[in-house]
């Protein structure tokens, strides 16, 4: 063979093992499918994506691969027909066997997930027949009981989950487990309390998966509840004021609170610095009427929402917007973007001698007049 052929053998090996790498291959007996389909299906955030839908032989036998990135394990989902079958959590390279009796062979993650989804099958069934009792109960000392069954069987649940989350928090196995729903709308995870577990497990999932949709996903939801969690302190240890009170980072890093700007009256304004008709709309319009009254005792608190806190920096240095520039990286994720009720940006607010103004704003105009007549 020659040395030009011996490199091409070799290429073709190495692009071999990577495919395979970027594969699990799933072999998988289903005795109650036998000649029939099974249909394969992903993980997507909290719901199910068909994936593709595979014929079984007379054994109810087939394989399969599934296209898994590495460091990025993938949930698969195996129904015959309406019937979810078996729960897989699979990584780049695995090889899952599923057997008749439903055992799962090749993949430890595959056989944690599907500990934990029993337990949850479950404590759904307890709580719906506890939930069914209730119902049929002919007295209210019966109702009464019934419940308070109920009600220990959801906390020694939720107990058990957050004691399994714990143990295995470097587990791509504990993610479902945060979107579990016990009963009709109620959440497993539903205290403000619990974004300190969210984040926790978020921080340790980054470490071993930090490309994973499904951490990022975790992530996202843990500085949402964060923030959440930061905004319910703060109204509890606040003081009575005519406004829903900010605090977030100016361009130094360091923050500056809405209820310590001193002024007669204060602009709120939310925007976003990627849009370049509000930055026009600083120039055009918020520069002068800042020049024009900030004597009088006019004051801008412009809160940013943009993600990218580089775009809004420079934005800000590169306009030498004169007054206070905060960015909340949350974007629309933000606890202030509901606490202020924002439909869209940008959306102003005026607070004069601390309470918020209810005037009707339509225009420039209409705006220009109500901070005349307010410095007056």
């Amino acid at each position: 063979m020659s040395r030009f052929s011996k490199i091409i053998t070799f290429a073709a090996a190495m692009t071999a093992l990577v495919s395979c790498a970027s594969n699990a291959r799933i072999d998988a007996t289903v005795s109650e499918a036998a000649s029939s389909e099974m249909i394969v299906k992903l993980l997507n955030s909290n719901r199910y994506e068909v994936l593709d839908t595979v014929k079984t032989d007379a054994a109810g036998h087939f394989t399969y691969k599934v296209a898994v990135a590495e460091g990025q394990p993938e949930f698969v989902y195996l129904f015959h027909g309406e019937k979810k079958v078996a729960t897989l959590l699979v990584e780049a390279g695995d090889k899952v066997t599923l057997n008749a009796d439903a055992t799962i062979e090749g993949s430890e993650e595959s056989v944690r997930l599907a500990e934990v989804e029993k337990k949850y099958a479950d404590i759904r069934k307890e709580l719906d027949a506890l939930a069914a009792k209730m119902s049929a109960a002919a007295t209210q000392a019966e109702f009464d009981a019934y419940a308070s069954q109920m009600s220990q069987a959801y906390v020694a649940y939720y107990r058990e989950m957050v004691g399994f989350v714990l143990s295995n928090s470097h587990s791509m196995a504990v993610i479902p487990v945060f979107y579990q729903v016990l009963g009709e709308n109620l959440p497993l995870f539903s205290q403000s309390t619990d974004a300190i577990l969210y984040s926790n497990v978020a921080d340790s999932l980054e470490t071993v998966y930090p490309e994973s949709k499904y951490v990022k996903a975790l992530r996202a939801e843990a500085d949402r509840r964060f923030g959440y969690l930061e905004l319910e302190k703060k109204i509890m240890t606040a003081e009575a004021i005519g406004y829903p009170d900010i605090e977030l980072p100016g361009l130094d890093g360091k923050n500056i609170k809405l209820s310590d700007v001193d002024s007669k009256v204060t602009v709120v304004a939310f925007w976003s610095a990627a849009q370049a008709q509000q930055n026009l709309f600083n120039v055009e319009y918020f520069k002068p009427l800042y020049e024009k009254y900030h004597g009088k005792g006019l004051e801008i608190y412009q809160v940013s929402l943009d993600v990218d806190k580089t775009v809004w920096a420079t934005t800000v240095k590169g306009q030498k917007l004169p007054w206070i520039n905060v960015c909340d990286s949350r974007g629309g994720t933000s606890p202030y973007v509901t606490l202020y009720n924002l439909a869209a940006v940008p959306s102003i607010f005026v607070i004069s001698d601390g309470e918020l103004v209810d005037a009707e704003i339509v225009d420039e105009a209409s705006f220009s007049r109500l901070i005349d007549k307010l410095l007056k």
